[in-house]
C-alpha cells in the first residue's frame, strides 16, 4: 500500500513538473515575438513567468502538505471567497476591460483573473456538497435542483464579464462530478436541455457571441479583422509541419499571431515543434489527467474522488478548448492553454490544485 501511495504521488508530481517546465520552455520561445512588438517587454515577461512558476512549484509543494479535509471544512467560504474576488472586477478603479471582456482586477500593479479563484472554489463547494448530498443526488429536489441554483449563481457573474470559455470549464468539472457522484441519466438529459436553452440566450443577448459563430462558420471572410486569428494560427500550424521549424524559428509570432504568448501559443509551438512536438505536449496532458484519474479511483472518500475529478475535467477541458479553438474546430473564445500560456493567476491555481490532488494521493485506500 505504501508503494502504491508514493508511486501515485511521485508520478503525479514529475507529470506536473515536467509539464510546467516544458511550458515554460514554450512560453519562453514564444515570448522572442515581443520584440518586434510595443508594450510588454520580452525580458520582464519572460522573467515574471519564470519568478510565477517558481513560486507555483513551491506553493503547490506547500498544498501537498494541507489535509485535503481542510478544503471539505472551509469549502463554502473558499467558493464565497471566489464569489466577491470575481465580482470586483465591476468595482470601478479595480476592475478593467481588455478585448470587450472584464476579466481582470488591478492589485499592486499586477493584473489578476480573479474568475480562477471561482474555478477552484466552484469545484471545491460542489464537492463538498455532492459527498454530503450521498445517495439524495438522484433525487431531482436534493440533487440536479441545487446544482442548478449554484451554477446559475456563478454563471451570473461569468456571463455578465462577459466569460463564456471559462464558464464552460467550470461546468465541465461539475457535470463530471454530477456524473460520478451518482446522479440519474434522465436528469442529465434534462440538465443537456437547460444547457442548450441558456446556451441559445446567450447567444442571443450578446452579439459577440453571434460574430465568432459566423467566423468559426465562414472562416474565409473576413481574413483581416474577424477571422484574422485563426487563419494565421492555421498557418503557423501547418508551417510546422512534422518536426517544426525549430525552437525559437518561429515567423508568425514576430508580427502575424494576435496573443502569442496567450491563448495563440499553441499556434507557435506547432510552427515551432511541429506535429510530433505538439502531440508530444498533448500526451503529457493526458498523462497527468489519467495520472489524476487513478488518485480519484482509489481516494480515500467521497469528497476527494469528486475534488479530483473535478480539478483534473476542468485541466481538461481548458487545453481541449484552447487547442480547438486554434485548429479552427470551435469558435475563438480566448482561453490560455494552461502551465503554458501567459497568466499567473491561471498557473498559480493550478498548481494549487496540482498540490491539492498531491495530498489526496497520500491517503489513497488501495
Amino acid at each position: 500500500m505504501a508503494t502504491t501511495v508514493r508511486r501515485s504521488y511521485r508520478s503525479f508530481l514529475f507529470l506536473t513538473g515536467l509539464l510546467t517546465v516544458a511550458g515554460y520552455f514554450i512560453f519562453f520561445s514564444a515570448s522572442l515575438g515581443l520584440l518586434n512588438r510595443t508594450g510588454a517587454r520580452f525580458d520582464s515577461v519572460s522573467v515574471k513567468q519564470l519568478i510565477i512558476m517558481l513560486v507555483g512549484f513551491m506553493v503547490c509543494l506547500l498544498c501537498s502538505k494541507i489535509h485535503y479535509r481542510y478544503w471539505q471544512k472551509f469549502s463554502w467560504i473558499i467558493f464565497l471567497f471566489g464569489l466577491v474576488v470575481t465580482a470586483l472586477v465591476f468595482v470601478p478603479g479595480l476592475g478593467f476591460t481588455a478585448g470587450g471582456a472584464r476579466r481582470w482586477v488591478v492589485f499592486a500593479g499586477m493584473s489578476i483573473q480573479t474568475s480562477e479563484f471561482l474555478k477552484l472554489g466552484y469545484i471545491v463547494y460542489l464537492a463538498s456538497w455532492l459527498a454530503r448530498t450521498k445517495d439524495k443526488i438522484q433525487t431531482f429536489r436534493s440533487g440536479l435542483l441545487p446544482f442548478l441554483l449554484i451554477t446559475a449563481v456563478v454563471g451570473g457573474v461569468m456571463v455578465a464579464q462577459p466569460d463564456i470559455s471559462t464558464l464552460g470549464i467550470m461546468l465541465a468539472g461539475g457535470v463530471g462530478m454530477l456524473f460520478v457522484a451518482g446522479v440519474r441519466w434522465r436528469q442529465l438529459i434534462l440538465l443537456a436541455l437547460i444547457g442548450l436553452v441558456a446556451i441559445s440566450v446567450v447567444i442571443y443577448f450578446k452579439p459577440y457571441t453571434q460574430a465568432r459563430i459566423k467566423t468559426f462558420l465562414n472562416p474565409d471572410q473576413a481574413v483581416l479583422s474577424s477571422s484574422y486569428q485563426v487563419n494565421q494560427s492555421l498557418i503557423a500550424i501547418g508551417s510546422g509541419g512534422l518536426t517544426g521549424r525549430g525552437f525559437g524559428q518561429s515567423i508568425q509570432k514576430f508580427k502575424y499571431l494576435p496573443e502569442p504568448i496567450g491563448d495563440s501559443i499553441f499556434s507557435v509551438a506547432g510552427e515551432e515543434f511541429g506535429f510530433i512536438g505538439t502531440t508530444v505536449l498533448l500526451l503529457l496532458f493526458l498523462a497527468l489527467s489519467l495520472s489524476g484519474l487513478r488518485i480519484a479511483g482509489r481516494a480515500p472518500n467521497q469528497f476527494s474522488r469528486l475534488l479530483t475529478v473535478g480539478i483534473v475535467i476542468m485541466i481538461v477541458a481548458g487545453m481541449f478548448i484552447n487547442v480547438a479553438s486554434m485548429m479552427g474546430l470551435i469558435p475563438l473564445n480566448g482561453t490560455p492553454l494552461l502551465f503554458v500560456s501567459q497568466g499567473g493567476t491561471a498557473l498559480l491555481l493550478v498548481l494549487i490544485e496540482a498540490g491539492i490532488i498531491l495530498n489526496i494521493s497520500k491517503h489513497l485506500t488501495r
